[in-house]
């Protein structure tokens, strides 16, 4: 066989230095780069932390109209709508429209969420002031939050407190799909106490884990706000995809077709739930 001609002297200590200047100038790029990402991000999620304040004022100032069908809503920012282009653009909002469209009824929509909160603030702010409704649906999506200091014992806790106040037509959401495997096994353990609690209590269990882990990891790009946590418009019509079948189910039962009675004057904006 031919001999490979020698290689000049150096060759290979020379191929060696290029080779870690081009691997250590990629690490160098990827950091700067994720640095980058990561200060984006910091700088959308203060640009949205400004609309928390926006956002709760325009639900509680809708909250005061009257309408024929009582939605109320328990939850954390989602069911504020951060991330969305409007307030009414959450997954609340969209219920509420599907509510109107339905049944042909005005909607009053009391939304009691809290941007932020966690299973043991919505027992301490929000359990309060359902006391003094009697909704006609319910809606319940609480625990994301949670998961940032993972408590399972306090959790299943709060929970309890909460199922047990809430009515027996309410419709609770486990957690959604939180995407990277550090989180999901919170997740996980989280929906296994939600989903025993619910089935105890003969609750409609909403499969939002399910819905929203079907669309993937490609709409990490395209159903979330910039600051890659909150949905945005989008993400939130998935969110009310996923609790519609129980949200006609209850307005079947409870608003039959040809029922015409009313208990409330009309009045919703159509923009939340009133007669367009």
């Amino acid at each position: 066989m031919p001999q490979q001609p020698d290689r000049p002297p150096g060759a290979a200590a020379a191929s060696a230095v290029v080779t870690v200047a081009v691997l250590g100038g990629a690490v160098l790029a990827a950091r700067a780069a994720w640095r980058r990402f990561r200060a984006s991000i910091t700088r959308n999620s203060l640009i949205l932390n400004e609309t928390l304040p926006v956002h709760s004022k325009w639900w509680r100032d809708h909250a005061k109209v009257r309408g024929e069908i009582l939605y109320v809503a328990m939850g954390d920012s989602a069911a504020q709508g951060i991330g969305a282009s409007r307030p009414d653009h959450s997954y609340v909002g969209v219920l509420a429209r599907l509510i109107r469209d339905t049944t042909g009824r005005t909607v009053r929509v009391v939304n009691l969420s809290v941007s932020g909160a966690t299973t043991a603030l919505a027992v301490q702010d929000q359990l309060p002031k359902l006391a003094k409704y009697r909704p006609d649906v319910m809606t319940v999506s609480i625990g994301a939050n949670d998961i940032a200091k993972w408590d399972p014992e306090a959790f299943e806790a709060n929970l309890r407190a909460i199922l047990d106040a809430v009515p027996p037509h309410a419709l609770v959401a486990d957690l959604p799909f939180f995407y990277f495997p550090h989180n999901e096994r919170k997740v996980a353990v989280a929906n296994e106490i939600l989903r025993r609690l619910v089935d105890e209590r003969g609750l409609a269990l909403v499969r939002l884990h399910r819905e929203t882990r079907l669309r993937g990891f490609r709409r990490i790009f395209t159903h979330f706000a910039n600051d890659w946590f909150h949905p945005n418009d989008h993400g939130y019509r998935v969110w009310a995809d996923a609790f519609r079948p129980a949200v006609l189910a209850t307005l079947a039962e409870r608003f039959p077709a040809g029922d015409d009675e009313t208990d409330a004057a009309a009045g919703v904006p159509a923009d939340v739930g009133g007669r367009a």
